[in-house]
């Protein structure tokens, strides 16, 4: 358990350039305290101290700003950045190595019972905003970019954006788990440009067409007057 706790500590290091020292980590970063309230109540829940569990999750709520179930499975080496409003189901299952933005929603699509919260698998990597819903699964090293709402399964080592959230693979080859939010895939921009090369195709062609009858025209109107002459 101790070694657990100091892998929750360390991972901050490892990925929060703003930390310090150990004691400004452990006292200051509220992620971290959700997370450690967390595995408390999910050792109580798991031995049907439910209500207790709960008011531990509740608790930790109120002052992290971090609401995950008690039910909720998580790996080691977790890391909440920020953590205000993030939110984990009951059945969300959370792998070794994960990182998660503030305000990320794990959550379910309705009143189904059963698995109803997503799977993140491990080295995945979920950024701002981001939600992502239902009895899915996130592959391993996927990236889910800042505002994306996924509600399909994610490939391992893919990166997803956009609202519904789209897949893109790079090149087959694993992403990396630093999250460049400048450089992400825009899939809406991506097709816009198309859209736009296709209209600009489409006027050139009809410009075509128009300076085509154009000259017919030309043509009708000097045939016409020459044979009105010999007439």
């Amino acid at each position: 358990m101790f070694k657990m706790l100091k892998e929750d500590v360390e991972i901050v290091f490892e990925q929060d350039p703003a930390a310090r020292s150990y004691i400004e980590v452990i006292l200051t970063y509220s992620g971290l305290h959700a997370i450690w309230a967390h595995r408390l109540a999910h050792g109580l829940f798991q031995r049907r101290f439910f209500f207790l569990a709960r008011i531990i999750s509740q608790v930790s709520r109120f002052f992290t700003g971090v609401e995950i179930h008690p039910g909720a499975k998580i790996g080691r080496r977790f890391f909440i950045d920020h953590g205000m409003g993030v939110v984990i189901g009951e059945t969300c299952e959370i792998g070794d190595n994960v990182t998660v933005f503030q305000g990320v929603t794990l959550g379910g699509t309705g009143k189904e019972k059963g698995k109803r919260h997503p799977t993140i698998q491990d080295h995945a990597l979920i950024a701002t905003g981001a939600k992502v819903l239902g009895s899915i699964t996130i592959g391993e090293y996927s990236k889910i970019g800042a505002g994306s709402v996924v509600l399909h399964d994610v490939p391992a080592n893919s990166t997803v954006v956009g609202i519904p959230g789209k897949v893109k693979v790079q090149n087959g080859k694993r992403v990396n788990q630093d999250l460049d939010h400048c450089n992400l895939p825009d899939p809406v921009a991506d097709r816009f440009k198309e859209l736009e090369a296709e209209i600009l195709k489409l006027k050139q062609e009809v410009q075509q067409l128009q300076e085509g009858k154009s000259e017919r025209d030309d043509k009708v109107i000097q045939y016409a007057n020459e044979t009105k002459g010999r007439i």
